[in-house]
């Protein structure tokens, strides 16, 4: 498994030469838009890429229908490691919530998804779907995390929901965001703390 740790991404410097993030030890964190404007795709490699000398790398692709893949290559021991999934913890909340009902078109999410498209900035887009999968990560291994999600539902999804079909953008806004900020202080900030990190932590560019 080719896993890098949280610090030395946090450190990487922008090379506007390279195009790219660069560490100190000639790492690079490459992040790339869709052309589509719909999803970002993250390179990591221990080694630059460019210089043709055997290289380490992980690859994520992640839309703004919260679906993820991850491909992680390692070169010394000639194995590929392939994991997708969701990492919106808003629509697992709905998942959790609805159960069997439960229609990726729902109203919830199809306000929710309208919402973020014009009016959250594409810096805490791009901080939410970089510590959500985390915080879904975690959660997930809480026992009784049915709680956890019917909190979420009940606390963060249905008041925001409320607030968009109220034209009270500023309030949806604002519970938006501070759910990520506590639910990341909470659930994503100890991982990602820890030396292997399973998954992108924020950049701050």
């Amino acid at each position: 498994m080719s896993d890098f740790d949280y610090s030395k991404i946090k450190d990487m410097k922008y090379d506007p030469d390279r195009g790219c993030y660069v560490g100190k030890d000639g790492d690079e964190f490459h992040v790339k838009r869709y052309s589509n404007g719909k999803g970002y795709k993250y390179d990591y490699y221990d080694k630059s890429p460019y210089e043709n000398a055997p290289h380490n790398s992980t690859h994520i692709k992640s839309d703004l229908s919260e679906n993820w893949t991850r491909t992680d290559n390692d070169r010394d021991n000639g194995t590929q490691d392939k994991s997708s999934g969701t990492g919106c913890y808003l629509t697992t909340a709905c998942i959790k919530h609805m159960k069997e009902k439960f229609d990726d078109s729902c109203k919830e999410l199809m306000m929710l998804r309208w919402f973020r498209d014009n009016f959250v900035s594409d810096a805490d887009i791009k901080h939410y779907y970089a510590v959500a999968p985390v915080i879904v990560n975690t959660i997930d291994s809480v026992k009784d995390n049915n709680e956890i999600y019917e909190w979420i539902y009940e606390y963060v999804v249905q008041p925001c929901v409320i607030a968009i079909q109220q034209e009270n953008y500023e309030f949806a806004y604002n519970r938006y965001k501070n759910s990520v900020l506590v639910l990341e202080e909470q659930f994503a900030r100890p991982l990602l703390e820890q030396k292997n990190v399973k998954t992108l932590a924020k950049i701050n560019n």
